[in-house]
């Protein structure tokens, strides 16, 4: 080869990209960004606080009307309620709770939680398409139902751990090694029990099992655990998550499980450990086709864990129309053709695409954690409409699994 040639050959070659190394700086500098970011917007040494709610949005929550708020503030010694510049009382979530329990004394259906005969509920929420809205499906849940009084359990089982960094735990920085259920499901003797994983959240009645990449593990580890003959066949991987919840059945009434986007061990554990499943879909053709591959799929691989012994009788499982957005005509056509194949089993109500939602999630807030002041009021409103009556249709199939109206 010519010289010249030679050297600009050399030249090409360093000028290639290295692409694990490239992968690597990449995310060196934007893991330093967003602790930066996440510095910003949270000082080091803050949490994440709920805000307080008006006697309004309290008589909502109770099911009670305004005045009667007012009256039971008055009544419950542990309330103290704050006053804001104008004069209104402003009540935290554990003032409306206590106020729940001062009802519940007379009138139990004002509690909501399990009572002796009520078995977990334990709601998987997954699709492998991403952008199907299923972490802010999760959470959103996972809020309204402890606004309302029920002990509800967040895991997220999602590596990318969106869920609690909405919470208030980055998965980086504030998550180690054995502090994601990965911890309470591994392999070998270093095994923890799942209740030394649980951590409280800002949120009260919300705990979470958090989430981040060592996740992962438990996709490498299972298939060296299937080929071991002396396996514990009592213990296989797609008991594992829900031999782990079943210590802490007693703490909760609900568990929400954010699955991983693909059909792994993880998602199929998941799913044995349900006793309900919630499918998020957005209304586009490619999406649609793309739940039908995973419930090709899904359908074959449960087969086989069935033949195992795997526990899949469920309670119900619905389909949830996603980021709807209402002047789209394909969407509604989409959303037709899904009702007609699948009937009762889409739910009613769909999570519509929302601003409020998508604002309040700049600042790592839900809908509900964000007040109606921050936002236009009508946007805000609208988006609460739509989330509520999502969660409100899946409160009722939880209770309705309950044998209560």
């Amino acid at each position: 080869m010519p010289i010249k040639a030679a050297i600009v050959e050399k030249a090409k070659r360093a000028s290639r990209v290295s692409i694990d190394e490239t992968i690597a700086q990449d995310s060196t500098i934007l893991s330093s960004q967003l602790q930066v970011l996440f510095e910003r917007l949270f000082s080091p040494d803050a949490r994440k606080s709920l805000r307080r709610f008006s006697s309004i949005e309290a008589a909502k929550l109770l099911g009670v009307t305004d005045s009667y708020v007012r009256h039971l503030a008055a009544q419950v010694e542990s309330i103290n309620p704050e006053k804001t510049a104008t004069g209104r009382r402003v009540f935290s979530l554990e003032e409306i709770h206590a106020m729940r329990q001062h009802l519940g004394r007379t009138k139990p259906s004002y509690l909501p939680m399990r009572r002796p005969g009520d078995h977990l509920q334990v709601i998987a929420v997954t699709n492998f398409k991403g952008g199907s809205g299923k972490t802010t499906t999760s959470i959103h849940l996972a809020q309204f139902l402890a606004l309302r009084g029920y002990r509800v359990l967040a895991v997220d089982l999602d590596p990318q751990a969106s869920m609690s960094a909405m919470l208030g735990y980055q998965p980086e920085f504030d998550v180690g090694e054995n502090e994601t259920l990965y911890g309470a499901i591994k392999y070998d003797e270093t095994r923890l029990d799942v209740a030394d994983i649980v951590r409280q959240t800002y949120f009260p009645g919300l705990d979470l099992i958090p989430g981040n990449l060592e996740l992962h593990e438990f996709e490498h580890d299972t298939p060296k655990a299937l080929a071991d003959t002396n396996r514990d066949d009592k213990d296989m991987f797609f008991m594992r998550v829900g031999n782990a919840l079943h210590s802490l059945e007693q703490s909760y009434d609900v568990v929400i499980i954010d699955c991983p986007p693909t059909l792994g061990f993880l998602t199929l554990s998941a799913l044995c450990a349900a006793t309900s499943v919630l499918i998020t879909v957005h209304p586009q053709m490619l999406d649609v086709a793309s739940m039908n591959q995973f419930l090709t799929m899904t359908s074959d691989l449960l087969a086989v864990v069935k033949q195992a012994g795997g526990n899949l009788d469920y309670d119900w499982m619905r389909y949830l129309i996603t980021r709807y957005e209402a002047n789209d005509g394909p969407q509604a056509q989409i959303v037709a053709f899904l009702r007609s194949l699948f009937g009762e089993r889409v739910l009613t109500s769909m999570m519509v695409k929302s601003t409020a939602v998508s604002d309040a999630g700049l600042s790592k807030q839900t809908i509900y954690e964000a007040g109606r002041e921050t936002m236009h009021r009508q946007t805000y409103d609208r988006g609460v409409e739509s989330v509520d009556s999502v969660n409100a249709e899946v409160e009722q199939l939880i209770r309705s699994a309950w044998s209560r109206t």
